[in-house]
């Protein structure tokens, strides 16, 4: 008999996986779902197949929730590696390699610091950016043009952690949507060099962190308060539309809806009440 991979039974589980290198998002994402037998997954924040840290993984009714986590600020430790140039602007499309003239390392902290704030880039050519639908990396990878619109990332800290020529290794906290591989090109145009990203790592997303994959309450990392409601719970148990009369909070906003055994969550919008989840299982 042919041993199944997968369980039919529903699992609700929200954990932080640590991707390793050299295996895209979705990939590694299978050896998961593998790895607790259930299909029903996702993950949030795509990480570069040559980048390796945090990546959320979310089960079940809990794939839904990816939208309302506390997920942002971002820090990820990076390497540029100084006379490296790549199609890509990391590791694995490597062009050519040149020596590059030494740095003065207190010239480069002084540029680093100046990257503090709103900046705007162009993202990378080889990202997951849509243009008319497909991918801007599988238009690249096919030899296509790819124009992206620039955009703007805010960096909230950026930090030298040490220079070794030719390798510049740095942390930064950013925005949600920001690209470390832009903001490395950036660096190395200030600095009148080239270089490319050689090592990248994501040690968070917010308030997630990589704790050999522990089991997180979902309520604990939503960023939405809690709305008390009044009336009847078999309301919501049935998604029956409920009346703002019943909610201690009535400005307008998202809000949760808390139960012993589910959650909803809910909108409040010209004086309406809507549902944008109902009955999350806890």
């Amino acid at each position: 008999m042919q041993k199944r991979l997968y369980n039919k039974e529903p699992l609700n589980k929200l954990l932080v996986v640590n991707k390793p290198m050299y295996i895209s998002s979705n990939l590694y994402l299978n050896k998961i779902k593998r790895k607790y037998k259930n299909k029903k997954a996702g993950f949030s924040g795509t990480l570069d197949p040559f980048a390796c840290g945090c990546l959320i993984v979310a089960f079940g009714q809990y794939t839904k929730l990816f939208n309302y986590l506390k997920k942002t600020p971002k820090t990820y430790r990076a390497v540029l590696w100084l006379g490296a140039t790549s199609y890509s602007e990391d590791i694995e499309n490597i062009i050519s390699i040149k020596e590059e003239k030494l740095l003065h390392k207190e010239g480069i902290i002084k540029e680093i610091e100046k990257l503090k704030g709103e900046i705007e880039y162009l993202p990378p050519k080889y990202c997951a950016k849509k243009i008319n639908g497909k991918r801007a990396y599988e238009l690249a990878r096919a030899g296509l043009e790819v124009e992206l619109k620039k955009e703007v990332m805010n960096i909230i800290d950026i930090k030298l952690l040490s220079y070794s020529h030719p390798f510049i290794s740095f942390e930064a906290t950013v925005s949600e949507g920001s690209y470390i591989r832009s903001l490395a090109q950036i660096l190395a145009k200030n600095l009148n060099v080239v270089g490319t990203l050689s090592y990248l790592e994501r040690l968070n997303e917010g308030e997630f962190f990589f704790e050999n994959e522990k089991d997180l309450n979902p309520l604990e990392y939503l960023n939405l308060e809690v709305n008390n409601y009044t009336g009847s719970k078999e309301w919501l148990d049935n998604g029956k539309k409920i009346s703002l009369e019943y909610l201690q909070k009535k400005e307008e906003g998202d809000y949760i809806i808390l139960f012993e055994d589910f959650f909803s969550i809910i909108q409040i919008k010209n004086n309406e009440v809507s549902y944008l989840l109902n009955k999350v299982n806890i």
